[in-house]
């Protein structure tokens, strides 16, 4: 207990340290995002990245942590391949094939096979690369994908330490930790951004680490639990895919058209639509554990998954994209940006 709480308090202040560190650098190698006219450095992601990794592997190195059993060294390796394939992304832009291939192999490659059979371990890859590009997805919104990330993080720990799994526990604590000290440069207005490199590594990590606390459950409750831990992240994927298939436009074309984008034109202020969609994952982290404790039956995961979907069709109505026919060429022309 006690190394886990001064295992916290360094990577939060490590991160907070090293991301204001990382801005000179980034700036003066361009590795930049672009947010309402701002420039953004991406340094918050390789901040986070490296002060997870060291503080877990310093901890069992000294001998003060818990044996990193239960799939915690295999989920801390392929998160640091992850965001290997998200830092080249950053710097020199992967094609997208490629960092879809990079990742599927990567998710089945920590895939626990042995408790959940070939079938739900595909099955459970695809999730973890699903989840992966949703969490890369966020990262367009000051403090939207940290927060995420953050109660995911929190969430998952909590299932981890229901079953004893104190490895991943702590390296679920670790990583909230992190994300914490990361969103003190990320809050509205963003003086840092997590880039490829950290929402890919954090999706990845969060992902793999919620189905090795199912991983011997029932498929069908496993997938309302691990819906529930990250309802909010899943809802801005399902209806940014919706959007764009019904709307005509190319799946993999950014566009303003993610659940934050439409909580702005509906009034709301950045920090706002942070606020509210943190909200709403809390609630939906909430009934996950409570629901993977036994605290709750199997009906408060539908009741999760019926909010969300009531979200995805109302937020959907919201018009984001400009009409086709009065749009200037210029407009018309695919635009290079990072985020999905």
């Amino acid at each position: 207990m006690l190394y886990g709480i001064v295992a916290a308090a360094t990577a939060l202040l490590l991160t907070a340290l090293l991301a204001a560190l990382l801005r000179a650098p980034a700036l003066r190698l361009r590795v930049l995002d672009r947010r309402r006219q701002r420039e953004v450095p991406l340094s918050g992601g390789l901040a986070v990245v490296l002060v997870v990794g060291s503080v877990v592997w310093a901890g069992e190195w000294i001998g003060v942590a818990p044996p990193m059993g239960d799939g915690a060294r295999e989920l801390l390796v392929a998160g640091g391949v992850v965001a290997v394939l998200g830092l080249v992304d950053d710097v020199w832009r992967l094609r997208r094939r490629v960092l879809v291939a990079g990742t599927a192999v990567a998710a089945a490659c920590v895939v626990p096979y042995g408790e959940t059979g070939i079938g739900g371990g595909l099955l459970a890859a695809g999730w973890i690369l699903g989840v992966t590009f949703a969490f890369r997805g966020l990262d367009h919104a000051d403090g939207l994908a940290g927060s995420m990330g953050v109660l995911t993080a929190f969430g998952v720990a909590a299932c981890a330490a229901v079953e004893v799994m104190d490895g991943i526990a702590v390296l679920m604590s670790v990583l909230a930790a992190a994300l914490t000290g990361f969103l003190l440069h990320n809050w509205h207005p963003a003086r840092a951004a997590l880039g490829a490199c950290g929402s890919m590594s954090a999706g990845f990590v969060l992902a793999a680490g919620g189905v090795y606390t199912r991983a011997g459950f029932g498929v069908g409750e496993s997938a309302g639990v691990l819906f529930a831990l990250t309802a909010v992240v899943c809802a801005d994927a399902v209806l940014v895919l919706l959007s764009r298939r019904l709307g005509g436009r190319a799946v993999l074309r950014s566009g303003p058209d993610h659940l934050a984008h439409r909580l702005r034109r509906l009034g709301l202020t950045v920090p706002g639509a942070t606020v509210l969609l943190g909200a709403g994952a809390f609630s939906g982290v909430l009934v996950g554990v409570l629901a993977h404790a036994g605290w709750v039956g199997g009906d408060a995961l539908w009741w999760v998954a019926g909010v969300a979907l009531v979200a995805v069709f109302a937020l959907s109505r919201v018009p984001v994209y400009a009409d086709r026919r009065t749009e200037s060429p210029q407009v018309r022309a695919p635009l290079r940006v990072r985020n999905g």
